[in-house]
């Protein structure tokens, strides 16, 4: 069965930082790749980070850019997102999302959602001003 769980949420100041955590279970975690998605009250969901754990591409969202990292540790079966600097519009649920990587990758620079097959309960980000 496949498992993703998120930790690492909270309430942080603007300018502060935060690390999540999605650990994953039930497949071969090297053939697949790992996206965060966040989704704030009213707003649709969208499309933060991903990485391709068969070959380590990165992918960001043009509002993270420069800001989140992105890692993965295949040994732990983890994806981490390092968030610094961060505004009180990064304010949201944020979740992992797993899919078995296909056709080389392409396509996940798109960050887009339906892509991806399977997908964690979520991590409250909240940041205040």
């Amino acid at each position: 069965e496949v498992q993703l769980v998120e930790s690492g949420g909270g309430l942080v100041q603007a300018g502060g930082s935060l690390r999540l955590s999605c650990a994953a279970s039930g497949f071969t975690f090297d053939d697949y790749a790992i996206g965060w998605f966040r989704q704030a009250p009213g707003k649709e969901r969208e499309g933060v980070s991903c990485i391709t754990n068969s070959d380590g591409s990165t992918y960001y969202g043009d509002s993270v850019k420069g800001r989140f990292t992105i890692s993965s540790d295949n040994a732990k079966n983890t994806v981490y997102l390092q968030m610094n600097s961060l505004k009180p519009e990064d304010t949201a649920v944020y979740y992992c999302a797993a899919d078995l990587i296909k056709n080389a990758g392409l396509g996940y620079a798109t960050l887009y959602d339906f892509l991806f097959d399977y997908w964690g309960q979520g991590t409250q980000v909240t940041v205040s001003s």
